[in-house]
């Protein structure tokens, strides 16, 4: 992954929790961090093409819109993990995976126009994998706001000491 400086930090921890509702988002949220309209956008297109950032854009509930949204998982055998992370990854409608420490190790999301655009994700999954693929589809909405810490780029020891 590449490395992000200070300034990329603030910018993330800026932007990690609203957008400013105006005709010049990016150039509020500069004025906000000390940083022009054009340098926000441009850390972010880099950071995105880096791949430190996956995604940036708002959360809809797609279900309001006749989509489904959908928690699955997979039981993937060690010597086969990134393989099949690969063939997860590849499809549109995978929002995201992680690995976990459990029978089922990988869960991801899928997130799609229609029920029937979603179920032939999750199918393609266990197709091109092999693997019985197990959907856990939203029964409940709960608000959670996920706010993830971004790293200090100023430390260097793994228990985040100073170097």
């Amino acid at each position: 992954m590449a490395a992000i400086d200070a300034r990329d930090a603030r910018l993330i921890e800026r932007l990690h929790g609203e957008l400013p509702l105006s005709d010049h988002p990016f150039a509020d949220v500069g004025a906000q961090i000390g940083m022009s309209e054009e340098e926000v956008l441009e850390r972010l297109g880099r950071l995105l093409a880096h791949g430190v950032l996956t995604r940036f854009g708002p959360m809809y509930q797609i279900e309001r819109a006749g989509g489904r949204f959908v928690l699955a998982a997979l039981e993937v055998p060690a010597e086969r993990f990134d393989q099949v992370a690969a063939i997860v990854n590849a499809q549109p409608e995978v929002a995201h995976n992680y690995r976990r420490e459990h029978a089922l190790n990988m869960w991801f999301v899928v997130a799609a126009e229609s029920a029937a655009l979603c179920d032939a994700a999750l199918d393609r999954i266990g197709q091109a994998s092999g693997l019985p693929v197990y959907a856990f589809p939203k029964e409940r909405e709960y608000f959670v706001e996920l706010q993830l810490p971004v790293l200090d780029t100023t430390r260097s020891g793994r228990d985040g000491s100073s170097a």
